[in-house]
């Protein structure tokens, strides 16, 4: 079963508090799957099990009796990104952080009535879902802070409620994994459609309301880093690539902040050419963010050959499966 833990009904012109005026109004549905779902690979494989099993969660995520060790004090909240689902972003990582010691909490966010994919309605309003969740996640374990991997999206509004929504005292590390800190161009589109302004509506139609709040320079965008992108007492890391499909230039996954960490994946890995899509995925990817996560048990990742585009076909046949 999936717990419907809140949704968020915004009148119209209004955000959630400290969100932008005129933010999109509309209901944005928010659920904590508990179904114990495998391992997966790549998306595809995790957008056929949630066929048939719509509630499920990454295996050892959203163990409500999980109580921290003094070794891994921080529960770990993950945020999956746009138009996806926690089962389908960290049906990988999740397995992994649990066998690391972790407790670890894993939501669907921006969810619209009826669908089954999240991620894709009023970013203002999934900003503060994920602060909702996150007190929710303190108050069944009893821990003072989390530690929060945002994947895409889930970077941004995992951000955006730490910088702007007051989380800060909440959080230890936050973890941005192909974060679009400044926004991405997605595919070239934007340029195009900020002389054309139509375009974004057009857009829009075949995209979400969610992806289009995340174009760069868009109002979210410019929200999210006024005044510094990082704030104090909580430590950064953008974990991104130099081909990432959706986010270039690939710069704008870098925070300027203090204490932020900026890692690039073929920095670290030379022949690794994974981008966006299937960095939830990447062996290399997630042992990197294990490790950012757990210094003190650090295991050296396998820096193996992929090629580039891998994943980009999973993603395709996985939305249309």
């Amino acid at each position: 079963m999936a717990a419907v833990i809140g949704a968020a009904a915004l009148p119209s012109g209004s955000g959630p508090a400290g969100a932008e005026p005129g933010a999109i109004a509309g209901a944005s549905v928010v659920t904590v799957p508990l179904h114990q779902g495998p391992v997966q690979t790549d998306h595809l494989g995790a957008s056929k099990y949630l066929k048939d099993h719509p509630d499920a969660a990454p295996q050892g995520a959203n163990d409500f009796g999980c109580k921290p060790s003094a070794e891994h004090p921080r529960p770990v909240v993950l945020a999956h990104g746009t138009d996806s689902s926690a089962y389908s972003d960290w049906a990988a990582l999740s397995p992994q952080l649990k066998d690391a010691g972790f407790c670890v909490f894993a939501l669907n966010y921006g969810g619209k009535a009826g669908k089954t994919s999240y991620g894709t309605e009023d970013i203002w309003a999934s900003s503060a879902q994920v602060g909702e969740f996150v007190d929710q996640v303190l108050a069944a374990t009893g821990a003072a802070q989390v530690d929060i991997v945002g994947f895409s999206q889930g970077a941004s509004v995992t951000r955006y409620w730490i910088n702007k929504l007051g989380g800060a005292p909440k959080v230890g590390q936050w973890v941005g994994v192909a974060s679009p800190s400044y926004g991405g161009v997605m595919y070239g589109l934007v340029p195009v459609a900020y002389a054309a302004p139509f375009i974004f509506t057009v857009v829009e139609i075949a995209t979400s309301t969610a992806a289009i709040q995340q174009a760069a320079d868009s109002p979210y965008i410019k929200a999210l880093n006024a005044g510094g992108d990082t704030v104090p007492g909580v430590r950064y890391t953008t974990l991104g690539s130099r081909v990432d499909e959706m986010i270039q230039p690939f710069d704008n996954i870098a925070l300027k902040g203090a204490g932020a960490t900026n890692l690039v994946l073929q920095n670290l890995c030379p022949d690794d050419l994974t981008g966006h899509f299937h960095m939830v995925y990447d062996p290399f990817v997630l042992r990197t963010v294990v490790n950012t996560l757990d210094p003190e048990h650090a295991v050296a990742p396998v820096c193996t050959p992929v090629q580039l585009g891998t994943g980009i076909k999973e993603v395709v046949e996985a939305a249309h499966s």
